[in-house]
């Protein structure tokens, strides 16, 4: 697929305004790397015929594939590590201590396919095995994502050979994990069960959330502009009960914004405090 200067200006331009998603100059190649098998499947030539089929069509579905295919999907369990053992080592035993009794609330924001929200829930129970009868409320994970078709992998909890040997150690494996089958791997229900997840488009309004005690909303602020950045940071800041954290990625920093989020160095990693 050969992509004219126009057409990739306006797909650009619909991108951004429909997922905040920020494509930069010259990535006509990663936007046909993406795009070329839906275009065949669906007979469409190119960019500029997608753009009138969307346009003609909002309901056709079609925007609903293209927000898939051009979401990034990389992930992988318990990823950085450091964030898992912050969570552990710090947040968990300062919640029991000021919230004696209360059910835990964490957010797993653009989660893929479930590698994250999956991961903190082991990390929970990890920690109950440690200090049992410390976290008495218990612990609800919401995991929200825009893509359907990850959303559906998410659910499923089945992952194969490849996605198991990203970051899961054996040990893990063994205790939270059932194998159906050759190849295939099942996560374990007690860990599912603190996991509820949502479809949620990161511009949309996050009322419908409720409030959390933490936020894990890591390596996806960097495909947004400044601007959208600093309000989906507002708008998260909202969903924190105060003195709740939110967590980024190893790559990301919460630059300005003093007045809603204070930084607390871990050694290893960096999280935000509400104020």
């Amino acid at each position: 697929m050969s992509i004219a200067d126009q057409s990739f200006n306006l797909f650009r331009d619909y991108l951004e305004s429909t997922c905040g998603i920020v494509l930069g100059d010259n990535k006509q190649y990663l936007v046909a790397s993406r795009l070329n098998r839906l275009l065949e499947q669906r007979g469409i030539r190119d960019l500029g015929e997608l753009m009138r089929h969307i346009q003609q069509q909002p309901r056709s579905g079609l925007r609903e594939l293209v927000v898939d295919a051009m979401t990034t999907n990389e992930t992988l369990w318990f990823r950085d590590t450091y964030p898992f053992e912050i969570l552990k080592d710090r947040l968990l035993p300062e919640f029991i201590r000021n919230q004696p009794g209360q059910r835990l609330r964490i957010w797993s924001a653009a989660c893929s396919s479930g590698q994250e929200p999956y991961s903190l829930s082991m990390a929970i129970d990890e920690y109950e095995r440690a200090n049992p009868g410390q976290l008495r409320g218990g612990a609800q994970i919401v995991a929200t994502e825009i893509s359907s078709n990850m959303l559906t992998a998410a659910r499923a909890a089945q992952y194969d050979s490849l996605a198991i040997a990203r970051g899961l150690s054996q040990e893990r494996l063994t205790r939270y994990f059932d194998q159906p089958e050759p190849g295939r791997w099942t996560v374990k229900m007690p860990v599912r069960s603190r996991v509820e997840f949502r479809q949620l488009n990161l511009l949309d309004n996050y009322a419908v959330l409720g409030r959390f005690d933490i936020v894990f909303c890591r390596n996806v602020l960097i495909y947004f502009s400044a601007e959208v950045k600093k309000d989906i940071l507002r708008r998260i800041h909202a969903t924190l009960k105060p003195g709740g954290y939110l967590l980024l990625g190893a790559s990301e920093a919460l630059n300005g914004l003093p007045e809603l989020y204070r930084m607390v160095q871990c050694n290893p990693g960096i999280i935000y405090q509400a104020r």
